[in-house]
């Protein structure tokens, strides 16, 4: 089948212009390399009322997308892990007019025995720019004290698209967001494919003093299906698709898991029909399954693009 796809590729190639274009910008996109980043580094650090509170993220950068952060706070006189605090996360992005708002985040921060860090995340949907800052609230509480802290961070643009995302308002009115996590290097093979959906909790009543945790709520999306219908849109792929893919439903940690065959390398979308638990279509439509050489294939009204 990949050969048959390639030799159809060539042909069309050959007697129509705008597949030509496309195929060249596939290959430009294929030869950059796509960054993978492994391991927890220092993002910032500060100083407050005799602890030092360390925050981790991959590669010490903040990403739009996905960010699982670690927390460590340690006693300054002492040097000693803290294990039995509670640690509250709040990222909040402020325009140049004075609008507020947040992203999905954990909003306790759970401690990790084994390896003594507290575990969190934030899903940030949108860069740093010159029209808006992101700012990390934490609220940390040892010993029943409490004390607040807050520092200005830069969020990069996620240049893996393995971890893109999306937000959109679904037909229910409310406002979703689905973040793939994994996998972050895909293999031309059946992947498991991880993704948080969540969803903004509109707030019951008028918010307290700035910033308000009530007013920023975000919660995982309970028992929703991602159907999934990987595509390759390009017009010389003919709108390929690949067999064995599973849809995306909710286990145990609250994330999404189904699984995506990639049958070559390339531009990929993932085509998704979002289910709720009663099996209402939230957003998404299918889309044709025909074999189209030379014409780009059509996208479901909620896709994820994706580069490997």
């Amino acid at each position: 089948m990949k050969m048959i796809h390639w030799t159809m590729a060539i042909l069309f190639g050959m007697v129509i212009t705008s597949c030509t274009l496309s195929k060249t910008d596939y290959e430009a996109e294929l030869s950059t390399a796509i960054p993978e980043t492994t391991e927890f580094e220092e993002a910032f650090s500060i100083n407050s009322n005799g602890y030092q509170i360390r925050v981790n993220a991959l590669g010490g950068t903040f990403y739009k997308g996905y960010n699982e952060l670690h927390f460590e706070i340690t006693e300054t006189a002492t040097q000693e892990a803290i294990a039995n605090a509670t640690v509250t996360l709040l990222p909040i992005r402020t325009t140049t007019n004075a609008e507020a708002y947040s992203c999905p985040h954990s909003e306790v921060v759970a401690f990790q025995t084994t390896d003594a860090y507290y575990e969190g995340y934030s899903v940030f949907d949108v860069e740093t720019d010159t029209d808006a800052s992101w700012v990390l609230y934490l609220s940390i509480t040892v010993a029943g004290e409490t004390f607040n802290l807050e520092q200005p961070i830069e969020v990069a643009e996620q240049e893996n698209l393995n971890l893109n995302m999306t937000s959109f308002t679904g037909n229910d009115g409310v406002q979703y967001y689905i973040a793939l996590i994994a996998p972050v290097s895909p293999s031309v093979a059946e992947n498991e494919l991880i993704a948080g959906v969540y969803q903004y909790n509109e707030p019951e009543t008028a918010g307290g003093d700035f910033p308000d945790p009530s007013q920023f709520s975000f919660s995982e999306v309970e028992g929703a299906t991602l159907l999934l219908d990987p595509r390759m849109p390009e017009p010389n792929m003919g709108n390929h698709s690949s067999p064995n893919n599973e849809d995306l439903t909710q286990e145990g940690d609250g994330l999404y898991y189904g699984v995506v065959n990639y049958t070559m390398t390339g531009n990929w979308t993932l085509n998704f029909i979002f289910q709720n638990a009663a099996g209402d279509v939230i957003k998404g439509t299918e889309v044709p399954t025909d074999f189209t050489p030379g014409v780009e294939g059509e996208k479901s009204e909620l896709y994820i693009d994706i580069l490997f």
